[in-house]
């Protein structure tokens, strides 16, 4: 099951902005933080007072918190390997390692006395992880997360993520990335860019768009917001989403039928693992349970456009009721009825459907 996550920057809120933020996050259901020493100001004993203050109420609502390092500031911070206690001090429960070391050291970390989690950056596509793996750490402390790019044309490209992410996933490590609020106000530790998204193509995209794009892939367990604050009309399109499967957003046909509907609606969809390159087949579960029911043709379009969703009609004989959404554009038979489009701009993650992959629909009411 994903977990989602918010990120704070204490150096620029409040307390009480800060714990606003965590409690509308955990009514959603949010699990993780993520927050950044990197930026962080003042003296060691300062930054332990505030964020001890801030995990300490994080921790009691249930979340996980991790901050962001690198060796300098662990320096600065009079922090080694073999004594991580401050970690314990600000009563966080891991630190990302934005930069690392050589691969031994951040093997020892994960038996540290206190059980904190160790983050490894993901973003570098080179044998980092698999010089850790060398090391045997302990597994159960070792985890990954993706940078986050607030500069424009810096994110990720898909290729190299999805290959980044799989040097990770081999080996059973629990991923993370991030998406981005599109909040013009929402800011990160630098100060630049409002977006700050791992992948590239996210960096415009609607926050649920972006997510339900993450469920897709399949490959990222932990998904957080990376700039703070998301505002709460995002949250509200957050709210009550399916994170085991992409529940693509739809219009309805005005003619849809009550049979037709109950598919589209009440029915858990999965690709056929006998894959067409125009068409995603859900299983035959349609047909099989319907195969007693009438399905009249009534809007058979000439014309079939990619994002289209289409059940067969009783023209189609063993195929009645069979739901299927179409790849690219292509001319209809005159046996099957449009019923229903996704929204335009979830279209894309139509790609990403892989065979015997979930998914489901739910209504667009605008």
């Amino acid at each position: 099951m994903k977990n989602l996550g918010i990120s704070i920057y204490p150096e620029k809120s409040t307390d009480k902005e800060l714990f606003n933020y965590i409690d509308i996050a955990k009514e959603i259901g949010f699990k993780r933080i993520f927050s950044c020493l990197l930026s962080a100001q003042g003296s060691k004993k300062e930054i332990v007072d505030r964020f001890s203050n801030i995990a300490s109420y994080a921790n009691e609502r249930g979340f996980e918190m991790i901050v962001d390092v690198n060796p300098s500031i662990l320096k600065k911070l009079k922090v080694n390997g073999e004594n991580l206690s401050f970690f314990k001090d600000i009563k966080v429960s891991g630190f990302r390692l934005d930069n690392g070391y050589s691969g031994y050291e951040e093997a020892m970390m994960t038996y540290n006395d206190y059980n904190l989690k160790i983050e490894i950056n993901m973003s570098n596509d080179t044998r980092y992880i698999d010089t850790i793996m060398d090391y045997m750490p302990n597994k159960y402390n070792l985890v990954g997360c993706h940078n986050f790019y607030p500069h424009k044309h810096t994110g990720l490209s898909l290729d190299h993520f999805e290959k980044c992410t799989q040097n990770f996933k081999k080996y059973g490590l629990n991923t993370a990335a991030f998406i981005t609020s599109q909040n013009s106000t929402a800011f990160g530790p630098w100060p630049i860019g409002n977006q700050m998204p791992t992948l590239e193509m996210h960096r415009y995209m609607p926050i649920q768009v972006q997510l339900k794009h993450m469920i897709a892939l399949n490959n990222i367990d932990d998904i957080i917001i990376s700039n703070c604050f998301a505002t709460k009309e995002e949250f509200s399109k957050i709210k009550n989403m399916r994170l085991d499967m992409v529940s693509f957003e739809i219009a309805l046909e005005k003619d849809i039928t009550e049979v037709e509907k109950s598919i589209l609606l009440d029915e858990i969809h999965f690709r056929r693992g006998d894959i067409s390159d125009t068409i995603i087949r859900s299983t035959k579960n349609s047909r099989d349970k319907y195969k007693n029911r009438s399905f009249v043709l009534h809007n058979a379009p000439r014309n079939i456009k990619r994002g289209d969703i289409l059940i067969e009609s009783d023209e189609y004989g063993n195929y009645k009721g069979e739901l299927e959404i179409a790849l690219k554009d292509f001319i209809n038979s005159g046996k099957s009825n449009v019923v229903a489009r996704i929204k335009e701009e979830e279209i894309f993650i139509l790609d990403f459907i892989k065979p015997n992959q979930k998914f489901n629909f739910i209504i667009n009411d605008n």
